[in-house]
């Protein structure tokens, strides 16, 4: 996977701390999601790691478990 990263439009360009992101798509909503707005999660994959987000708001703030925790959480939510 080759991941895409974007510095943050507050960085300059003379070396100060700066904040680079990268895309974690494609994302995937759960498939027993429905388009009647309810509560949906979307995960993303990154090598070694999973990304969950807020379907109505994907630009908001992102989760980043590996995939173990991740794995630990479902089986938790399972329950």
């Amino acid at each position: 996977m080759t991941l895409t990263w974007r510095k943050s439009s507050h960085s300059d360009n003379l070396g100060g701390n700066c904040v680079e992101v990268a895309d974690l798509g494609p994302w995937r909503k759960s498939r027993r999601s429905d388009d009647q707005g309810g509560a949906c999660i979307e995960v993303g994959a990154l090598p070694g790691m999973v990304g969950m987000r807020d379907s109505k708001d994907p630009d908001g703030p992102k989760v980043v478990l590996s995939r173990g925790d991740f794995a630990a959480l479902v089986n938790v939510l399972k329950g």
